[in-house]
């Protein structure tokens, strides 16, 4: 028989407020399901490529859009968003940075590089692709 006067986990119930170390948890597994279906994009991209001028002109139109445009951006920080929280990931993994002002401090820097890589992707883009 189970031990039923075990103590249990704190839940989300018992927290008035979502900590960051929650928050960045999930949206890490957001990000990579988002980074999972960039990946189809990238797909109908090669097939496009592959297919000849008239359909890559069609999905390049599409890509060109506004909301191609919107979705290409939100791809671009989910994945450096990905990084960038992998990379804290494995500094964890190695035992460091468990102390809260580390746990913060490292949570912004995240939340930062990812923005701040996103704004530097996109500019090279623009500059160098038009």
């Amino acid at each position: 028989m189970a031990n039923t006067n075990r103590p249990l986990s704190p839940h989300l119930q018992v927290y008035d407020m979502l900590q960051i170390t929650a928050f960045m948890s999930i949206l890490h597994r957001i990000t990579g399901v988002v980074a999972g279906g960039g990946l189809l994009l990238l797909l109908w991209w090669l097939v496009a490529l592959a297919s000849g001028p008239e359909y890559y002109a069609y999905v390049m139109g599409v890509a060109g859009s506004w909301i191609g445009r919107l979705v290409l951006l939100g791809f671009t920080w989910a994945v450096f968003y990905h990084l960038c929280n992998g990379l804290r990931h494995l500094y964890w993994d190695a035992g460091w940075g468990f102390e809260i002002p580390s746990v913060y401090r490292t949570g912004w820097m995240v939340v930062i590089a990812s923005a701040a890589l996103t704004v530097l992707a996109w500019i090279a883009a623009y500059a160098f692709g038009g």
